[in-house]
């Protein structure tokens, strides 16, 4: 048996990221990883000979920048570049736009004057809301808690300092944050712009991980928590992490362990053990047992406390809630060896559009369509696809004059309807997947020399998240800041003593941020000195 202050389950980034800061603070910390590779869904790894790519966490953006810094992650041989070229989305009339700096307005003015003026005003809005998430990203939402005592006293001052930064908004942003946490993206687009191609650039965000329709009231959010990013200071851009986004998870594990963190691999938590409802430590799926002061999960809520807690050992209100804690992104993923760069009807040849994210996606009537398809016919059949091509921003991850390429497809159902089995269709759905970017790019196909596919099952096997949800939990009204994972519960702390939330399941959720795992060590090392001091 080993003992230990901090057990954390799961070395995916936010693990990590928890890890590193709880061991700077000189405690001692184990992480258990299922895998037999630290960094959960950010990884990199060869999947066809001589060629390697982010296996599922594709591209960059949302990685905190005081995570980065605290951490000294660029010390520990973090790279990230920029895109030379944001999105690239080309339409079947042959007609793209091209987004980026300096890209952008003359792009958009190409298809629609009337969006050329709107543009800059709807960024400037969505940019002023993005910085107001940027602030409360790194604490804790206010938690509603039962009674009057020292717990409500403290979420009394923690709503205060939330309210003191929403209180800087004007009257017009504080309506604009108002439709974003509630309004649907569709709609909201619908009414500034007219132009199908300019609509699907802000809507393809609006559903990006989010099992939906851009007309489905809340999406506007989504749309919005793909906004507060930023890279090497540059905020609202995308970029990659050189070696891919493991590069990310390798260099959070490398500063883990500069401080004294220990990870084991290929250690997958069988059971929280609970005594006296309080979380004492983990047994391992090879016998093993840890005992710790703290057991930190950084796995999916609903996977946590309907697998890995026994059901008696819980408050029956609590689980019969968790049971129901929504899951499913609409994803099916893939990795794709080149043998050469495909060249699009629209943009022919080489350039900086195929270091963008290339979506296609060509209106919203277009993904409207491919969500509804999907929940009738298990997959939509004219899909969502956004493509990066990594390589032609490092030359790293193929041989020389070959590239890969990331996919990340959109809709399919998380389970697919009248018993069938993702196993079953998953070459099917593949071929759908390339045969769509060929459509858009003669010969694609044929450039195609190895694959990787990762249907939801398979996202769910490989990395626990649960129906391919690739959020832990799907960013609804009812699943978002102080509802995440739930009212009463959104401090980091479960319903047991000693057990905490360090994953994208807590606030701000998905992406890979860093921000659950900062926060929660935060809360960690709060609680850890009101019961022991300093020490």
């Amino acid at each position: 048996m080993n003992e230990t202050d901090v057990v954390i389950i799961g070395a995916g980034h936010n693990g990590l990221a928890c890890a590193a800061y709880l061991a700077a603070a000189g405690l001692r910390v184990k992480v258990a990883e299922r895998r037999k590779v630290v960094g959960g869904a950010a990884v990199t790894e060869e999947f066809h000979p001589g060629f390697r790519n982010s296996v599922a966490a594709y591209t960059v953006s949302l990685l905190n920048p005081k995570v980065i810094a605290d951490l000294a992650l660029a010390e520990h041989g973090l790279k990230i570049v920029e895109r030379r070229a944001q999105n690239f989305l080309p339409a079947p009339d042959g007609s793209y736009l091209l987004t980026g700096e300096g890209r952008t307005l003359p792009s958009v003015a190409k298809l629609s004057a009337h969006d050329a003026e709107a543009i800059a005003g709807f960024s400037r809005e969505l940019d002023s809301i993005a910085d107001v998430i940027r602030h409360l990203v790194l604490r804790a939402p206010p938690n509603l808690v039962e009674g009057f005592g020292f717990n409500a006293i403290g979420e009394a001052f923690n709503a205060l300092g939330t309210a003191g930064v929403l209180q800087k908004l004007s009257l017009a942003q504080k309506r604009d944050l108002l439709d974003l946490f509630t309004r649907s993206a569709g709609e909201m687009l619908d009414e500034r712009f007219e132009n199908d191609l300019v609509k699907a650039l802000f809507g393809f965000d609006a559903i990006v991980g989010n099992y939906a329709s851009p007309y489905a009231a809340g999406s506007a959010y989504v749309m919005l928590h793909h906004a507060f990013g930023e890279v090497n200071g540059k905020k609202g851009v995308w970029g990659h992490a050189i070696g891919g986004m493991g590069a990310i998870t390798q260099a959070l594990a490398r500063a883990a362990r500069a401080r004294g963190a220990e990870i084991e691999v290929n250690a997958g938590v069988r059971e929280v053990i609970v005594e006296n409802r309080r979380a004492v430590g983990v047994s391992l799926d090879n016998g093993e047992t840890i005992r710790a002061k703290y057991v930190a999960a950084n796995v999916n809520p609903k996977l946590l406390y309907t697998r890995l807690i026994a059901a008696d050992a819980l408050p029956a209100d609590f689980l019969s809630r968790m049971k129901h804690w929504r899951n499913g992104s609409g994803t099916f993923r893939m990795n794709v060896a080149l043998s050469r760069l495909p060249s699009f009807t629209a943009l022919a040849g080489e350039g900086d559009h195929l270091t963008a994210g290339i979506i296609i996606a060509p209106s919203l009537a277009y993904m409207d369509r491919a969500y509804q398809d999907a929940r009738e016919h298990g997959w939509s059949r004219a899909p969502v696809v956004e493509m990066l091509i990594p390589s032609t921003l490092d030359d790293s991850l193929a041989p020389a004059g070959s590239h890969v390429a990331s996919l990340f497809c959109q809709h399919v159902a998380p389970e697919l309807p009248d018993g069938k089995n993702w196993d079953d269709h998953r070459e099917e759905v593949a071929d759908l997947m390339i045969a769509t970017v060929d459509a858009f790019a003669p010969g694609f196909a044929q450039s195609v020399v190895g694959r990787q596919i990762l249907s939801p099952l398979d996202l769910e096997r490989e990395f626990g998240l649960l129906g391919g949800d690739i959020f832990h939990g799907a960013l609804t009204l009812n699943q978002l800041f102080s509802a995440r994972p739930m009212l009463g519960h959104a401090d980091y702390r479960g319903p047991l003593k000693g057990l905490y939330h360090c994953g994208s399941g807590a606030h701000p959720g998905g992406g890979v941020t860093g921000a659950p795992g900062h926060n929660a060590a935060q809360v960690i090392l709060r609680d850890h000195r009101a019961l022991f001091g300093s020490r």
